[in-house]
């Protein structure tokens, strides 16, 4: 397994479960008796190899303290790939359902220690976090571009669309917006750079960020007028593929939770 993943001919997903866990921000609470598999997983109809999370000590003082993760691959007795899930963006990247039934691993698939699963996913969480504000300030400033394109040349009432004022004013805003998030973002990239990006700022960053991502789409698809209606114009993909963007690594509303308990927090 080792060869070949680093040959690069096997195709790794990085997941959570079993049990059936919803979103990282409720790795703490994980439920032993929660059903045997798990849903949305990220590349999972193509993948060759998962990454697992599952349940090794029941009798740790807390469920956080007794997960661990192993190397599960694809074909394993047991492991079931269920559906592709239809969405309504990201149509290049594959969503699947998994199912767990008896599974037995050997020893060797333990990844890292027993137990310390929930440590190894709290490191990764806020550098998963600034990889989704990443994606979403440099699709801001793609929506951007095309949308100041399209109203370049867009004519209506004698003029370009451009030359209206309220779409000036637009965007202006669009773009003060967008400026002060890639510099936020490029800060965090730094503090991350040399290890000092904790959970709260990566959590700000993906919040703030994967907003302003679907506020651009909306106000960008407005300028398009019909035709961003129609996905024959980046402008409707990429309205749609912003969605997911405040859901997955967390909610917006967990982000908001996790800076405000950082706010609260006595030092």
């Amino acid at each position: 397994m080792a060869k070949r993943l680093l040959r690069g001919t096997l195709r790794l997903w990085g997941g959570r479960a079993p049990p059936c866990l919803p979103p990282a921000s409720s790795l703490a609470r994980l439920d032993p008796r929660a059903a045997v598999g798990t849903v949305f997983v990220t590349n999972g109809w193509l993948c060759d190899i998962v990454i697992v999370v599952a349940i090794t000590n029941r009798e740790a003082h807390s469920p956080a303290h007794g997960i661990s993760l192993f190397l599960v691959e694809n074909g394993m007795k047991g492991f079931i790939k269920g559906r592709k899930l239809d969405k309504i963006g990201l149509k290049a990247q594959d969503t699947a359902e998994f199912f767990f039934e008896d599974v037995r691993l050997p020893a060797g698939a333990l990844l890292g220690e027993e137990n310390k699963g929930y440590y190894y996913l709290m490191q990764e969480l806020p550098q998963e976090r600034l990889l989704i504000s990443e994606i979403a300030v440099s699709a801001s400033e793609f929506m951007f571009e095309e949308t100041r394109d399209y109203v370049k040349q867009r004519k209506a009432f004698g003029k370009t669309v451009a030359d209206l004022q309220t779409v000036k004013h637009k965007l202006a805003e669009l773009k003060t917006s967008i400026c002060v998030t890639r510099a936020f973002v490029d800060s965090c990239l730094q503090l991350h750079r040399v290890k000092r990006l904790d959970v709260a700022t990566a959590a700000m960053a993906k919040y703030w960020a994967s907003d302003l991502q679907n506020r651009v789409a909306y106000d960008c698809l407005q300028l398009h007028g019909g035709w961003g209606y129609m996905f024959e114009y980046p402008i409707a993909k990429a309205y749609v593929d912003a969605r997911v963007q405040t859901i997955y690594g967390g909610t917006n509303e967990i982000m908001k939770e996790l800076i405000a308990r950082e706010i609260i927090h006595d030092q």
